[in-house]
């Protein structure tokens, strides 16, 4: 049934418009819920962990000497750490940058666009006479990204989406972007973390859909370094042999607004680790 709606409005793009923000948000959540009746809603902040008791221990084994402790450190000192004209990043953002990692990504109704926290980061630097760093390969905006979300931990995310178009459309096209088959191998995003959740697929269960940002950055162990969520975006997309987008794009932007709008309630529990 949940299947079935989201395809009919994506064969049939005049009926999105009958569809809100809202009322896909609790289809989202009614789904997982009579999928996982055992998950306490708030528990998707923890990701596949939520839903498999036995990773879970050993994700919880892992976590009492987190192998994210020393980025969380570097980003502390990349983040006060002055660019050449004496600010910091602290500078740039609200309460000087702490516990803020909840207010992002959010609609900017001025320039018409996303802002994710990265492309603040970003922002701050090209304000401050910086170039821009890379969203990939989990160097320092990644570690600054980990840092701010370390002192944002317990905070919940509360994604709001303007009333203008330009803002649903943001909303829509990460909608479209989620729940449409691309790539060689004809996946979308929906089809592990929705229809195949909890399900193995090769050794791994995919997470569930909702909870997906709350972690990130996240440290990946098979890769021994910070990935943010843009990164794991265009790594989802390369393995499907999907045309990946640049770290920043509108089209991620826009996948993380939708993906993070569908974990409303849920707390900041980032950097996070996994296998």
């Amino acid at each position: 049934m949940f299947k079935g709606f989201f395809a009919i409005i994506f064969l049939i793009p005049a009926l999105s418009t009958l569809a809100s923000p809202e009322k896909d948000f609790d289809k989202f959540v009614r789904y997982f819920e009579d999928r996982f009746p055992n998950t306490p809603y708030e528990d998707y902040k923890n990701g596949v962990y939520s839903i498999d008791a036995s990773a879970r221990e050993q994700w919880e084994a892992m976590e009492e000497f987190p192998p994210y402790e020393l980025n969380v450190d570097r980003g502390e000192e990349l983040f006060n750490q002055a660019f050449k004209n004496g600010n910091t990043y602290g500078s740039c953002f609200d309460n000087e940058g702490i516990g803020i990692r909840q207010n992002y990504p959010y609609f900017d109704t001025d320039r018409n666009k996303v802002v994710t926290l990265e492309g603040a980061l970003n922002d701050c630097r090209v304000k401050n006479g910086e170039k821009p760093l890379s969203y990939f390969k989990g160097k320092e905006l990644a570690h600054v990204s980990a840092y701010m979300a370390y002192t944002s931990r317990g905070n919940k995310f509360n994604v709001q989406i303007p009333n203008t178009s330009e803002a649903i459309d943001a909303y829509e096209n990460g909608k479209k972007l989620y729940f449409t088959k691309k790539g060689q191998l004809n996946f979308s995003c929906a089809d592990c973390h929705v229809y195949q959740t909890g399900t193995k697929l090769r050794a791994d269960i995919p997470s569930p859909a909702i909870g997906h940002p709350t972690h990130f950055p996240v440290y990946r162990s098979g890769m021994g370094r910070l990935v943010t969520l843009h990164e794991r975006f265009a790594g989802c997309l390369n393995r499907i042999r999907a045309k990946s987008f640049k770290g920043g794009s509108d089209e991620l932007n826009n996948l993380e607004f939708f993906t993070t709008f569908m974990s409303n309630g849920l707390e900041v529990n980032g950097p996070g680790s996994r296998k």
